[in-house]
């Protein structure tokens, strides 16, 4: 189903695309640089190059770095007879815990990675092979998360992962200085700045705050290893750390007026390249689908020697056997390609991305991420067992978090509404009940599934596969749905106003008897 086709009138799609101002700068953000014309960079053809394949072979490859690293997570070993919550407390919450940390750094490193090459708008050969080079250390990190993940108090895997972050953010710093270098490489506002070296060394400070704290937590590592996990927690808010620090010494000292450029503000609304955060995205979504037929191609397929002994050649009885497996498959195929259309249906709405924006996505995509491992819970146990029940309720925490956090997205880009979203999905825009409730849905689905399979726990399973059926159906007659409800609570308003009328005249002809009467 494409979404132009659930959207009223024909143009509409045209009409978002047309509304859409450009993101890069914006208007704001360009005026706070200068109010004058700005030049050009010349063109160095011989050397010069557009980095837009280069950015996406970058995209690509962080997506699936940042993907792949639950698999250390959903490759724990867990035995049938073996408890789930003493298997989570003992194997999986550590784990988890880590990934999810892990992969909110690595999207850090991604959204640096944008906002470095908004300021460096095109690439020659040199800053190719130095981006190469992160991505080479970037592409490394899940061998050092599985070493977190398997060994958490050994100093040997932070240290590791320090090292290399600290190698990232020292890459970047160079591509900064290169770029500085040869100013026609950089983006059209920095170049015809006067102030050019400010700039450098504005921009400089802020990417290597990332890897001072790198160096602290690897020292910390060697002293306590909880404490050097905390500094890693930290580096991922430091952002808005370090606004909410500018905040409260500007209202103690008073405002510092810096020229800044507008991609390394520290500000929740803070420019992301919004192609950029979609095509990530995207990347996340496709990888998760793609990673939960691994478990299907690994572990369901028959051994020709047992086909042959147990079920006398018959193939298609071998595989019956894998049933409940090739439906916890699709389930979840379709869980992932309906949270990705609702993500798809967002974001065409979306003008401009930011900075807050970009981390509410980032924790959306770091729970889908999570789909794999319960894909893997949900088939792993006997049938009916507390095992189960227990994997099914986890499956549903997980639908309910990326979902709740793609709600957030809308609920950040209502706050500043005006340059951020499509006039159709603001407050009193024709799209703005219909964009609630689509993504007011899976939310709402996944906590009354968890909420049932307490009280139900004997029919769980039933429950669970029902709600993967059902929802599927409410998508496709949602918008029938929002304008009935709609068309309702309209009729309802139109049946108050008339009583409320007539009640008045009533009362008015009353009041003129009685005034005639006496």
């Amino acid at each position: 189903m494409s979404v132009p086709s659930l959207l009223p009138g024909r143009g509409q799609g045209e009409d978002i695309e047309e509304d859409a101002s450009p993101l890069l700068p914006s208007a704001t953000a360009a005026e706070s640089l200068s109010l004058s014309p700005r030049p050009s960079p010349p063109s160095h053809r011989g050397s010069e190059q557009s980095s837009h394949r280069l950015l996406a072979y970058s995209d690509a490859l962080i997506s699936i770095v940042a993907t792949v690293m639950i698999l250390p997570v959903s490759h724990t070993k867990i035995r049938a007879d073996q408890e789930l919550e003493e298997s989570l407390q003992q194997l999986l919450t550590t784990k988890i815990a880590v990934y999810i940390m892990t992969f909110l750094i690595v999207t850090v490193a991604w959204a640096s990675h944008i906002r470095l090459f908004q300021v460096i708008e095109r690439i020659d050969d040199v800053l190719a092979l130095l981006n190469l080079a992160c991505m080479m250390l970037i592409t490394f990190l899940p061998y050092t998360f599985s070493l977190m993940a398997s060994f958490p108090n050994d100093t040997l895997g932070i240290l590791s992962f320090c090292v290399c972050a600290i190698i990232i953010g020292l890459i970047q710093a160079v591509i900064v200085i290169y770029g500085f270098h040869r100013p026609y490489l950089l983006n059209a506002h920095i170049y015809a700045s006067e102030d050019q070296i400010s700039y450098k060394y504005q921009i400089l400070k802020m990417i290597l705050q990332a890897p001072a704290l790198f160096v602290l937590a690897g020292i910390l590592s060697f002293i306590y290893c909880p404490v050097a996990y905390a500094v890693l927690a930290f580096i991922i808010f430091l952002p808005y750390v370090t606004q909410c620090t500018q905040w409260c010494r500007n209202k103690i000292k008073g405002p510092k007026e810096l020229q800044r450029v507008p991609f390394y503000t520290f500000h929740p609304n803070e420019p992301l390249s919004k192609e950029r955060v979609e095509a990530f995205s995207d990347g996340v979504f496709a990888i998760v689908a793609t990673l939960i037929i691994l478990d299907i191609c690994e572990d369901n397929v028959p051994d020709s020697k047992e086909v042959a002994e147990k079920f006398n050649g018959k193939l298609i009885e071998a595989l019956s056997e894998y049933g409940p497996e090739f439906l916890a498959y699709f389930g979840s195929f379709v869980t992932v390609g309906l949270l990705w259309f609702v993500h798809h249906s967002l974001f065409l709405y979306i003008t401009k991305s930011t900075r807050l924006m970009g981390l509410l996505n980032t924790i959306s995509l770091a729970f889908v991420g999570g789909l794999p491992l319960a894909f893997r819970l949900t088939h792993e146990f006997a049938a009916n067992s507390r095992n189960e029940l227990e994997a099914i309720q986890i499956s549903c925490v997980i639908i309910f978090l990326a979902s709740l956090f793609q709600f957030a997205i809308w609920a950040a880009a209502l706050y500043n509404e005006k340059e951020t979203l499509h006039h159709h999905i603001r407050y009193g825009g024709k799209e703005h009940a219909f964009m609630f409730a689509k993504l007011s849905l899976y939310p709402s689905v996944a906590f009354v599934t968890f909420c049932l399979t307490y009280v139900l726990s004997k029919f769980s399973t039933e429950i669970f596969h029902l709600m993967q059926i059902i929802v599927p159906f409410a998508f496709v007659l949602l918008r029938i749905i929002v304008q009935i409800v709609l068309a309702i609570l309209a009729w309802l308003f139109s049946r108050l106003k008339p009583r409320t009328s007539v009640l008045t005249e009533e009362e008015e002809s009353a009041i003129s008897v009685s005034e005639v009467a006496s």
